[in-house]
C-alpha cells in the first residue's frame, strides 16, 4: 500500500490500492505469519477473536457486551473461517463469543486447517 494510505480499516477505506505483491500475501496468508512472534511469545493465540483497531467502536462495544475481550485474540476463528469480519460488528461479536462459549480442541485444530486450506477470504476490501 502507498504510504499516504489511510489508516482505517480496510473494508472502511474506499482508496486502497494494494500491489501486486500484496495480494499475492492477503490471498495466502502469508500477511498473518508476523504474528506467529505473537503466539510465540503469548499474547496471542492461534484460535481466538481477531484483535480490532482502538478506533472500531462498534466492534468494541458489541464484544464487550458479550464478553469477548475475557478471551486471549487470536489469529483465526469460526467468525473468520465463516467469513464474518469487522464491517458486521453484531455478527462478529455474537460469533466470537459462541466460539468461546463452545470451543473444543477439535475445534481449535479444525479452525486452523480450514484456515490453512483457504476457508474465509479476510476482510472485504471496497474498490
Amino acid at each position: 500500500m502507498p504510504a499516504n494510505t489511510e489508516s482505517v480499516a480496510t473494508h472502511l477505506s474506499d482508496n486502497v490500492k494494494i500491489s501486486k505483491f500484496g495480494s499475492f500475501l492477503r490471498k495466502s496468508k502469508l500477511d498473518e505469519l508476523p504474528q506467529l512472534i505473537n503466539v510465540l511469545i503469548g499474547d496471542m493465540s492461534l484460535v481466538g477473536p481477531r484483535p480490532n483497531l482502538y478506533n472500531q467502536t462498534e466492534v468494541i462495544e458489541e464484544r464487550d457486551k458479550r464478553g469477548v475481550y475475557n478471551a486471549v485474540p487470536g489469529i483465526t476463528g469460526l467468525a473468520q473461517i465463516n467469513e464474518i469480519d469487522m464491517s458486521t460488528p453484531v455478527k462478529l461479536a455474537e460469533k466470537d463469543a459462541e466460539m468461546i462459549a463452545n470451543l473444543t480442541v477439535s475445534d481449535y485444530f479444525r479452525y486452523i486447517f480450514a484456515t490453512v486450506g483457504g476457508k474465509g477470504q479476510g476482510d472485504r476490501i471496497q474498490k
